[in-house]
């Protein structure tokens, strides 16, 4: 009998399942420990290798035992997830007998729990090419029965560029400017010490405006101190597109 497939949803801004989001009041709750190590990265970007990796660095040769009999997902446990055939990511991770307990997350920064950041924990991030990374998804997705189905390759990759399988789309809508120049919350309209009917506090948007106001005189003259100024300068600025 074939398991239904979930669905995404938007849960903060951000695309999940419920097998990530039913045990949440736990995962956000969960008690770091200082000497804990997370292991932070998108699905599918060298998670397990980095798993294995550590686990051995820190474990390899003082119990060898667990190379055979502990498969990897429980040395490792995956924080957020709640998968029917399993004990729950937090409930795992507040088991382990080791110390440095070594756990992951594929949670994005803003979700992962407070007591992680306060007890000043290391977190190892893992990135990968976006390309080999959009490719091992798509098959990951086609094999698990807890994740979405994938559909075909094309509609699948088209998703991913979207951000359908995260934020995206709400980040780039919310930082155009036109967007930000409207919106009360970063407009500084509320700000009584700015009189925005002189200039608004988010004028144009545009690169090139300075034409409009340096002579051709003025523009050598600041040509010639910022270069004095700015010697083998790290970064480059277009003043024209």
């Amino acid at each position: 009998m074939e398991h239904p497939r979930p669905k995404l949803f938007d849960f903060h801004g951000v695309s999940m399942t419920n097998h990530y989001t039913d045990n949440w009041d736990n995962v956000q709750n969960f008690k770091a420990r200082p000497d804990d190590i997370v292991i932070a990265t998108y699905p599918k970007a060298g998670t397990t290798w980095v798993s294995y990796i550590l686990d051995l660095l820190y474990f390899g040769q003082m119990s060898p035992e667990r190379q055979t009999s502990i498969p990897i997902h429980e040395r490792v446990p995956f924080l957020e997830t709640k998968n029917p055939s399993l004990p729950t990511g937090t409930d795992l991770a507040e088991k382990l007998p080791t110390s440095p307990r070594l756990i992951k997350t594929h949670l994005p920064v803003q979700l992962v729990p407070k007591s992680f950041w306060e007890q000043n924990c290391r977190i190892v991030y893992v990135a990968r090419n976006a390309k080999d990374t959009a490719v091992s998804y798509f098959h990951f997705g086609r094999m698990n029965m807890l994740q979405p189905e994938p559909g075909d390759w094309s509609s699948f990759l088209q998703r991913f560029m979207e951000g359908k399988t995260e934020e995206k789309e709400t980040v780039i809508r919310g930082v155009q400017f036109d967007n930000m120049k409207k919106n009360k919350m970063t407009n500084y309209s509320t700000v009584q010490v700015m009189d925005l009917k002189v200039s608004p506090f988010m004028r144009k948007g545009k690169v090139g405006d300075w034409r409009n106001h340096f002579t051709v005189a003025q523009s050598e003259q600041f040509d010639e101190d910022y270069n004095k100024k700015m010697k083998n300068p790290m970064q480059q600025f277009r003043t024209e597109v």
